[in-house]
């Protein structure tokens, strides 16, 4: 059987890359006989397909590469310097001689570009040849084995024939006028590379000193993506950098980035990278231009710079076509006149939602994007509390917190997490009430974000505000160094003014103000007065410096505030004499445990505090100091024709009342208590709650009244000649205490133990009374400094200074003072005024007293209790004249006012023995008077003494 026939399949024949003729755009040069061609794209998103054309039968100097060690074969960047400037981004036609089958392969042909000056076409490749920049490569044809001519093809006209007769011709011309190549000393380049020859930021620096106009011309010799491109410098006047190599990115712009495949996983190219580097490449690819730098990625490696183009700017086009967004952290490093041109063409861009905005949407607001208000306070360097115009302050809910858009102030300490205040914290914070506080402002929100408060989040409004002619108060506070701006992510809200605010910060950075100063920082320590023992230490020199300029820092509540005097450098808490205020809510965000409730109008009283007088400067002028610590005296709020008395304001609102211990004294200021009576009479504020107006102001004759009795007692402790405590002869209740504490005593030994030493706390404190220690029953008044703390024998009335680790303990629960009340009874002389102990007739005074009734049974008529202390008077067995009136015969004490009388008088059913004390006492001042006796020896004393 014959085989079967085979049918024979013709092969197709490969497609070639280019046609035999055309025309093409030159995208990039190679070398001096290789470019690239640039074809048309299929479709406006698809890559334009390129081919690699190299010039047939010529051959160029090898360009640098890392194959060649960096350095060019002689004549090889003229070479292509020639070429690129010839012909990188114009039309040419071309003719192919030989191509391969695959888009990969190199396809060798002709160039031909029209002469400028007669429109004739130019072969490129005899051109090169003609200037010196390559040689031909003509090799003779092989010889037959009979020693005849392997070329068959005589004919002189053939294309081929006549391109190698033209090649020859022009190389015989180079070579005759030694240019190219042909010369003595063709240049040979060696290229640097940034980061692996010489640092970035040396090539920064040097473009700035060295080049007359602090720019640097370069050739764009590839482009990463829209934004990232590597430079080759030409610029000569660089000196060794010349001819270096580095990478560049935009300043202000950035691109999309291509993904990458070498990583696990592979990142995916972002959306319109490709089209963002066409774009760069079309219009910057191997042109040389000049470039500033401006500096320095974080990583050193990149060069931050802008690309000098001679129709405009690329980075605006970029941003005008929607192909690139605002760099934040680069549009730093610009001139500020060049910032406001990329923020408009990226504003356009987002406005018609533009290739990568195409998805963008501004933020909705949730509150008004617009706010007209007082500022009632600045709470840190960055954020205020408005009050909206035509909105009522009935609730802190009505203020609206508002943070400077873009603008970071240094955060204030925390003394209770131990965080110590930001330098200029305090700087900052004042300036910013400077221009704000009480004044009207406008703010234009520009976002919001929501800020963690504790377990919850706030959502807080940021925007610029703008008050008088100041167009924007964080741009004040940047300029004079005092904030800075800052750091947002690329696609993240930011103020209206932020290039303002960076180039103020430049402005700022260069002058060295506040933050940016090299002086180290330093604040000098304020004084605390807040503490008991310092104001009362200091209240003197304030009462004596009379009227001075203070600040109000915090309210506490309507009458009782923190407040800074610069002129004295320290913090005080005032309170306008006379005043009583209603307790007010705690304040938001306050941890105090057992807070108490809010009492009628005590929360409009603070607010009225806060509206009025809260990061004010007002004036003070200080009268006396509390057992607390808080200075007292009168407070004046505005200035001229404003200035006013704010405690009678407070008063007159019916949002506080007159003292009316003051009032009963006859001390409380005339106008206050009829500011009060008119208030009450017209039912305003506190006044008009029908319980109050009849419980608060009552007639002072029907409020407290006691019975005179008379005691047998015996003195126990003498602090001063008029102050004493006693204990009653016989009282069962001393006896079962002094036996219960032996007890005690027996049980517990003399050890101490850890107890509770807050003041007011009534513990076990150990004494010796030469008999041995014991424990006694104390009340503890005060912590001292190194571990001691000041107690009071509550049982006895005597005081010492203890250490806390050896002898204090507590108490048994049944011991307590709310289970036994203290044996020993604090009390006065009353209507008997003596001098302190460091006063020569004070101490005679008290040793009178001592002399006279240390250790005896005496007589004690207890008229009443007046501040916590029981008036008394003290008579000797068998003797009718009292211990009061002896001491101030003898010139060692004084009489009272008539006002202590009065509030005497009104607090006793039976005054009559209180009207006979006066009246003796009187006498025997008038006595002692006459006969320049104690006290009286240097003549009348004036109402300004100290015990007066």
């Amino acid at each position: 059987m014959s085989a079967p026939a085979t049918t024979t399949v013709p092969q197709a024949t490969p497609r070639p890359i280019l046609p035999s003729r055309g025309m093409a755009r030159v995208k990039s040069v190679l070398s001096g006989d290789t470019v690239i061609l640039l074809g048309k794209a299929s479709s406006p998103d698809a890559r334009p397909p390129e081919v690699v054309f190299t010039f047939e039968k010529v051959s160029a100097p090898r360009i640098a590469s890392k194959g060649n060690n960096n350095i060019d074969e002689p004549g090889a960047f003229p070479a292509r310097e020639w070429l690129r400037q010839r012909c990188v981004g114009k039309s040419v036609s071309f003719e192919t001689r030989k191509q391969g089958a695959t888009a990969g392969d190199r396809v060798y042909g002709l160039l031909f570009m029209a002469d400028e000056a007669t429109g004739t076409p130019t072969n490129l490749a005899v051109e090169c040849i003609r200037n010196g920049y390559g040689t031909p490569k003509i090799y003779p044809p092989k010889e037959n084995k009979d020693g005849s001519s392997g070329d068959d093809n005589d004919d002189p006209n053939d294309p081929a024939k006549v391109y190698e007769a033209e090649l020859k011709e022009a190389l015989e011309e180079a070579q005759k006028s030694k240019v190219g190549i042909h010369g003595e000393s063709p240049l040979v380049r060696k290229i640097r590379n940034a980061g692996d020859d010489f640092t970035t930021l040396d090539l920064v620096e040097k473009s700035k000193k060295l080049t007359t106009s602090s720019t640097i011309k370069c050739v764009i010799e590839y482009v990463f993506d829209g934004s990232r491109m590597r430079c080759h410098v030409t610029d000569s006047e660089l000196g060794d950098l010349q001819y270096a190599n580095f990478t560049l990115l935009l300043g202000g712009v950035s691109c999309p980035r291509f993904g990458n495949t070498r990583v696990d996983p592979p990142t995916a190219p972002e959306p319109h990278c490709e089209e963002a580097r066409q774009f760069v490449e079309l219009r910057l690819l191997q042109r040389e231009l000049t470039i500033t730098l401006h500096g320095t990625d974080k990583s050193g490696i990149c060069a931050v710079g802008t690309v000098h183009h001679p129709k405009g700017s690329i980075a605006v086009e970029l941003l005008k076509n929607g192909l690139a967004k605002m760099s934040e952290w680069s549009v730093r490093l610009i001139e500020t006149p060049n910032v406001p041109a990329l923020r408009i063409a990226e504003n356009g861009a987002k406005r018609t939602n533009l290739k990568v905005w195409k998805d963008y949407a501004p933020q909705q607001l949730h509150g008004d994007a617009e706010i007209v208000g007082t500022v009632i306070e600045v709470v840190t360097g960055d954020t205020l509390s408005i009050l909206p115009t035509g909105q009522a302050y009935d609730s802190e809910s009505a203020l609206k917190k508002v943070s400077l858009a873009s603008i970071r102030a240094p955060r204030v300490g925390n003394e209770r997490m131990q965080r110590p205040d930001e330098d200029y914290a305090h700087e900052c914070k004042e300036r910013l009430r400077l221009l704000c506080v009480g004044k009207q402002v406008k703010v234009c929100i520009n976002y919001e974000r929501d800020i963690p408060m504790g377990e919850n989040t706030e959502k807080r409004q940021f925007g610029t505000v703008s008050v008088g002619k100041r167009d924007d108060v964080g741009e004040v506070l940047v300029t004079e160094g005092l904030a800075t701006t800052q750091r947002h992510r690329d696609d993240d809200p930011k103020s209206s003014r932020y290039d303002e605010l960076v180039a103020a910060e430049s402005a700022a950075k260069i002058a060295k103000k506040g933050l940016h100063s090299e002086k180290e920082y330093k604040r000098g320590a304020i004084n605390d007065l807040s503490d008991p023992r310092k104001a009362k230490a200091y209240s003197e020199s304030l009462m004596r410096a009379k009227t001075m300029k203070a600040i109000v820092e915090f309210c506490f509540n309507g009458a009782r505030m923190r407040m800074w005097i610069p002129s004295e450098n320290c913090h005080i808490t005032f309170s306008p004499d006379c005043l009583r205020c209603p307790q007010s809510s705690p304040s938001p965000g306050s941890r105090a445990v057992n807070a108490k409730a809010a009492e009628p109008f005590g929360d409009e009283s603070k607010r009225h505090a806060r509206l009025t007088v809260l990061q004010r400067s007002v004036e003070i002028s200080c009268s006396g100091v509390s057992k607390g610590g808080v200075i007292t005296g009168t407070l004046f709020v505005g200035q001229g024709g404003q200035r006013r008395n704010y405690g009678l304001e407070l008063v007159a609102a019916g949002l506080a009342t007159v003292d009316q211990r003051k009032m009963d004294w006859g001390e409380a200021p005339k106008d206050l208590v009829d500011a009060q009576l008119a208030a009450q009479a017209n039912k305003i504020g506190i006044w008009s709650l029908e319980q109050q107006a009849t419980t608060t102001f009552t007639s002072a004759k029907s409020v407290g009244k006691t019975k005179e009795e008379s005691k047998t007692v015996q003195l126990s402790e003498i602090v001063s000649g008029s102050h004493f405590y006693y204990r009653v002869v016989g009282d069962e209740a001393a006896k079962t205490m002094d036996e219960s504490m032996r007890i005690f005593t027996e049980n517990n030994g003399t050890t101490g133990a850890t107890c509770d030493v807050r003041p007011g706390k009534v513990i076990a404190a150990l004494f010796d009374d030469s008999s041995g220690k014991a424990w006694y029953r104390a009340k503890v008044v005060e912590r001292g400094d190194k571990g001691r703390v000041r107690v009071l024998f509550v049982d006895h009335g005597n005081t010492a200074s203890v250490p806390i680790a050896t002898h204090l303990r507590p108490l048994d629960m049944t011991l307590g003072t709310d289970r036994v009340p203290a044996v020993a009874k604090e009390a006065m002389l009353a209507l008997t005024l003596t001098r302190s102990l460091n006063e020569d007739d004070g101490m005679e005074a008290a040793q009178t007293l001592q002399s006279m009734a240390w250790g005896k049974d005496l007589t004690a008529r207890v008229h009443c209790d007046l501040e916590g202390k029981l008036q008394v008077s003290l008579l000797l067995d068998g003797d009718d004249t009292s211990i009061n009136e002896t001491l101030v015969a003898e010139g060692l004490a004084r009489v009272a006012k008539p006002a202590v009388v009065e509030a005497m008088k009104s607090r006793m059913m039976d005054n009559n023995s209180i009207v006979k004390l006066a009246a003796d006492l009187t006498v025997a001042q008038e006595t002692a008077r006459k006969s320049r006796t104690g006290v009286w020896r240097y003549g009348d004393i004036g109402d300004d003494d100290e015990e007066e």
